[in-house]
C-alpha cells in the first residue's frame, strides 16, 4: 500500500495536466457544437467528406447535429488522447527507478519484484480510471446546457468503459516494454511510436475492403462509437480481445521484470 500511494503521488502531477488538458479540449469541442445543434444544413459538412474517411474515423453514420452524435465523432480523438497517456504512463511507471537512480534503493527494501509490479499496477490502473472519471465529468459538465437524455447518459456509459479498456490495453504495453527493453531510455519513445503505427494502421485499415483484416491488429478499431450510440452495446469479441492482450502483456512483466538486470 506504502508504494501505491508513493506512485499516486509521484504521478498526480501528470494526472492533473491531462485531466485538465482533457477538460480544455472538450469544453473547445462543444463551443463548436453550437453551430450544430439541430440545424439540419450542418450535416451536409458530413456528406461532403470522402467516405473513407468517414470510415477511418467511424464517423459514417454520425448525425453531428445531435448531442450523442457529435460526442461519437469527437470520441475517437479522446480515444487517442487516453492511450497516449496510458502507454507513457505503464513504461514510465516501470522505468523511473531507474531514471531517477532511485531502484537500488528500492530494491533493499523487503519486498520482492512481483510486489513492486503490482503496487505500480494497482497505481497504474488507478491513474487510468482517474483520467477517464475527469474525461466523463468534462462531457457532462460541457453538454449540460444541452439537456442529455438517458440514451445519451446510456451511450457515455459505454463509451467511458470503451475508453478505460483501451487504456489498459496501451497501459500493459507500456510496462511491458518497459520491462523488456534493456535501455529504460527507449522505453517511452518506442510505445508512443507503437501507440502512432497503430493509429495508423486505424486510418489504412479503412481505406480497402481488402485491408479489414487489419482492425484486429489494432485496438482503436476494437470499440465503434456508433454501434455504441445507435445499438446501445460493444461487441463482446474486441472486449475478450481486449482482456487477452492485457493479460498477455501483465503476464509477460511478471515474467520478465524480476529477471532484469537494473541500472543504477
Amino acid at each position: 500500500m506504502h508504494i501505491v500511494k508513493r506512485e499516486m503521488r509521484a504521478h498526480l502531477k501528470s494526472l492533473l495536466i491531462w485531466s485538465a488538458v482533457m477538460l480544455g479540449l472538450i469544453a473547445m469541442i462543444m463551443v463548436e457544437f453550437k453551430a450544430y445543434y439541430n440545424n439540419p444544413e450542418m450535416s451536409d459538412v458530413l456528406n461532403m467528406m470522402p467516405e473513407a474517411m468517414l470510415k477511418a474515423f467511424s464517423m459514417e453514420n454520425a448525425n453531428l447535429t445531435t448531442l450523442g452524435g457529435f460526442v461519437s465523432l469527437i470520441s475517437f480523438y479522446l480515444f487517442v488522447m487516453g492511450g497516449v497517456y496510458a502507454v507513457l504512463l505503464g513504461s514510465n511507471i516501470i522505468s523511473k527507478e531507474e531514471r531517477d537512480k532511485t531502484a537500488e534503493f528500492f530494491m533493499t527494501l523487503p519486498i520482492s519484484r512481483t510486489q513492486i509490479i503490482t503496487s505500480k499496477l494497482v497505481a497504474a490502473i488507478l491513474n487510468s480510471f482517474l483520467l477517464v472519471l475527469a474525461t466523463g465529468l468534462s462531457i457532462v459538465i460541457t453538454s449540460w446546457k444541452y439537456s442529455p437524455d438517458r440514451d445519451f447518459y446510456r451511450f457515455l456509459a459505454l463509451y467511458l468503459i470503451a475508453m478505460f479498456i483501451l487504456c489498459l490495453i496501451f497501459l500493459s504495453v507500456g510496462m511491458l516494454l518497459s520491462s523488456v527493453l534493456k535501455r529504460y531510455k527507449s522505453s517511452g519513445k518506442i510505445s508512443a511510436a507503437i501507440l502512432f503505427v497503430l493509429y495508423m494502421i486505424n486510418i489504412v485499415s479503412a481505406l480497402s475492403k481488402n485491408l479489414d483484416f487489419l482492425k484486429y491488429i489494432t485496438p482503436f478499431k476494437y470499440f465503434d462509437t456508433n454501434a455504441m450510440l445507435i445499438q446501445g452495446e460493444i461487441d463482446i469479441v474486441y472486449v475478450l480481445i481486449s482482456f487477452a492482450i492485457i493479460a498477455f502483456c501483465i503476464a509477460g512483466t511478471y515474467v520478465v521484470y524480476p529477471k532484469r538486470d537494473l541500472h543504477i
